[in-house]
């Protein structure tokens, strides 16, 4: 096992929250942090998660989303497991081996959006924009924050 901190991004179909969890933790992480995401009943990426990444120049569409059970299943071990989804699918996690610290940061749902195509979008940005800062704030506690003020500004 590798010095870097492993994290797992877990929600209800990894095909939104827990995508854009991964994609800023693994852009502004570096080599600190090893990081995935999976979901309880993986579903396909949400293609309004995957335009709002890419304004942001995030590439996600060859991501394929998997199912948290598959890695628990095969021995996975994580330092950080935190869900992105509400409490009833939260509590469906199973527990992974060794010292895990668990952490949840309920979002909304943007398969849940409804609205025209553009207010969609409006939806999806305003989430996107809460887990990047939620994110930022993680790493805060592996960075000092006057590092963090500089090289996140977006």
């Amino acid at each position: 096992m590798s010095d870097r901190h492993r994290v797992l991004f877990v929600c209800t179909h990894n095909s939104a929250r827990s995508q854009i969890a991964e994609a800023y933790l693994r852009k502004y992480g570096g080599e600190t942090f090893e990081v995935e995401s999976a979901g309880l009943e993986p579903g396909t990426l949400n293609p309004f998660v995957v335009r709002a990444l890419l304004e942001k120049n995030i590439d996600i569409r060859d991501k394929r989303p998997q199912s948290v059970f598959d890695l628990w299943k095969s021995g996975r071990v994580y330092h950080y497991v935190i869900t992105v989804c509400d409490r009833e699918a939260e509590e469906q996690c199973p527990v992974f081996p060794g010292l895990v610290v668990r952490r949840s940061w309920p979002f909304r749902d943007p398969a849940k959006f409804a609205g025209s195509e553009s207010e969609i979008m409006d939806q999806v940005r305003e989430v996107r924009e809460q887990i990047r800062k939620r994110v930022i704030a993680f790493l805060g506690e592996f960075v000092p924050v006057a590092e963090l003020a500089n090289e996140y500004r977006e």
